[in-house]
C-alpha cells in the first residue's frame, strides 16, 4: 500500500470553524414544525447554518478528524455499498446505522444503491450512473456533463429516507506545473448532522474520488463539501462545545492498494489509516 502523510490537519480545523460559525451565527428551528425526533419521542431542534461550503485538497491531506475517532472500515462499507455493491438492503452492510430505515426484509426503499444500479439509456449504450461514470472519465475526461443524483423525484414515495448527501459532480483539470491531469469532485448535500455524520460523509466520498481516480488515471484533486442545512442538534450542543475545544492531531497516512485497477475489485481491507492519532470516545445520541 501506498501512502503520505501531513503535519497538521486542516479537517480538524474546517470542523471547529464550521461549529463555531453554527453556534454563533445560526437560527434555531425550536417551536417549528420538524421531522426527527429523540428516542424519547421529543422533537428534535437544531441550530441551522444555510449554504456551508468546506474545500478539502486530498493531496494535502486525508480529511479524518483527529478530535474524534473515525470509524474509517465502516463508512467505506457504506460507500462500497452504495457505489459498488448498488444495495439498497442493510444485509449488505456490516454496520447497524440504516436498521431504523429498513424494513422486515431489510430493504431501504428505492434510495441510495438501488439508484446508483438503475440503467439508463445512452449513445453509448445502457449503463448505470457508476458505469456512465466511469465510461466519461476515461473516455471524455474534459466533459462538463460528468454527474450523478441519487435524488431522483419519481422514486421518492418509495425511499425509507431521502438522500441527504445525493449528487456529485466531477471536474478533471491540469496541473499547471507538471501536466498531470487532476480529479476533483463536489458534493452536493441537502442536510448535514454535523456532529454524527459530517466528517463521515466527507472521508468517505474523499474515499470514492482516490479511487475513481486511481481506477481512471488520475492524480486526486479537490472536494467540495456544499451543505444546504448544516445543523447542530440541540442535545448535541454541549457535546460539539466541548470536542471544539479539544487538542488536534496530525493528519493521518491515508492508504490504498495500488494495484487495484477495477473499480469493482476493491474491498474494505485495500485501505488503511496509519499513525492516525483521535480524541477519547464519545457517545452520541442521534435523532431518526
Amino acid at each position: 500500500m501506498r501512502g503520505r502523510r501531513y503535519s497538521m490537519s486542516l479537517a480538524d480545523q474546517i470542523f471547529i470553524n464550521m461549529c463555531k460559525d453554527i453556534l454563533e451565527n445560526g437560527t434555531s428551528t425550536e417551536g417549528e414544525k420538524v421531522r426527527a425526533k429523540w428516542e424519547d419521542g421529543t422533537y428534535a431542534y437544531t441550530i441551522k447554518k444555510f449554504g456551508i461550503v468546506n474545500r478539502y485538497d486530498l493531496s494535502k491531506e486525508f480529511p479524518a478528524l483527529t478530535l474524534r475517532k473515525l470509524a474509517f472500515k465502516y463508512c467505506i462499507d457504506e460507500i462500497l455499498w452504495i457505489w459498488q455493491k448498488k444495495s439498497n438492503n442493510i444485509k449488505d452492510l456490516k454496520s447497524h446505522i440504516w436498521d431504523s430505515w429498513a424494513d422486515e426484509n431489510g430493504s431501504i426503499g428505492k434510495a441510495y444503491g438501488y439508484q446508483m444500479g438503475v440503467k439508463h439509456k445512452y449513445r453509448e449504450g445502457d449503463m448505470d450512473q457508476v458505469d456512465r461514470l466511469i465510461y466519461d472519465l476515461k473516455n471524455n475526461p474534459f466533459s462538463r456533463r460528468m454527474i450523478t443524483n441519487m435524488y431522483v423525484h419519481q422514486d421518492l414515495y418509495e425511499m425509507n429516507l431521502y438522500p441527504c448527501a445525493y449528487s456529485l459532480t466531477f471536474n478533471v483539470t491540469r496541473d499547471r506545473e507538471c501536466g498531470e491531469l487532476v480529479l476533483n469532485a463536489i458534493l452536493n448535500q441537502r442536510s448535514s448532522d454535523v456532529l454524527t455524520a459530517n466528517n463521515w460523509n466527507v472521508c468517505q466520498y474523499a474515499v470514492l474520488l482516490h479511487m475513481l481516480a486511481q481506477v481512471c488515471g488520475y492524480r486526486v484533486g479537490e472536494l467540495v463539501h456544499v451543505i444546504a442545512d448544516a445543523h447542530i442538534y440541540d442535545r448535541h450542543v454541549p457535546i460539539v462545545k466541548e470536542l471544539i475545544t479539544r487538542p488536534t492531531y496530525d493528519a493521518p497516512e491515508f492508504c490504498m492498494n495500488p494495484d487495484i485497477k477495477d473499480f469493482y475489485q476493491f474491498t474494505v481491507d485495500d485501505f488503511e489509516l496509519r499513525n492516525y492519532k483521535y480524541g477519547p470516545k464519545i457517545d452520541i445520541p442521534v435523532a431518526i
